[in-house]
């Protein structure tokens, strides 16, 4: 009787078969992280604009602007209590106004001007890690997503009017992104 050296080409034939089937099944648990990372960064900063509008309506609600200086409900509120302009946020109805100057005072967070998925501007300097795109779909809304991401990969905050809160959209899901 002989003793066995090393693996039958069957043996090694059945063990390639199995990773196959292995990998086959686990490879798109993996391949979408990215859409994941960009869903949750998204699910992220709706959740910030979700906060900072209540803070902000609570400190517009204590100074006696919740309801607007103005006849379209907009007043200017100082969200850090300093002489500094650049903490002053426009608001319609006591929520943040849907513009990128007033969404980065009322989050801290650099946005850049965009359109269809991209930013306009070219410098990774000047772009910042979030894109925004004014009045859209309509005007009082802006669209938001991350920079390089897909268009569709995006949300939209609409300001309050007189009648409703601000509203922010569904995030998509991770095959969108």
């Amino acid at each position: 009787m002989q003793k066995q050296q090393g693996f039958t080409l069957i043996e090694l034939v059945v063990v390639i078969i199995i990773l196959g089937i292995l990998a086959v099944t686990a490879a798109p648990k993996f391949i979408n992280l990215q859409g994941d990372a960009r869903v949750s960064a998204l699910s992220g900063l709706k959740a910030a604009i979700q906060g900072a509008n209540t803070l902000v309506y609570s400190k517009a609600a204590l100074a006696g602007k919740e309801k607007g200086a103005t006849t379209d409900g907009s007043a200017l509120l100082d969200i850090a209590g300093t002489t500094a302009t650049t903490d002053d946020v426009n608001i319609v109805y006591g929520y943040i106004k849907a513009t990128e100057t007033d969404l980065d005072a009322a989050l801290d967070v650099t946005f850049a001007a965009g359109a269809d998925g991209l930013a306009t501007v070219t410098d990774p300097v000047t772009v910042g890690e979030w894109i925004i795109k004014a009045d859209d779909p309509a005007a009082g809304s802006v669209r938001i997503w991350q920079a390089g991401a897909p268009a569709a990969c995006s949300f939209t905050y609409t300001q309050a009017t007189a009648t409703s809160i601000p509203v922010l959209s569904a995030v998509p899901d991770a095959d969108d992104c």
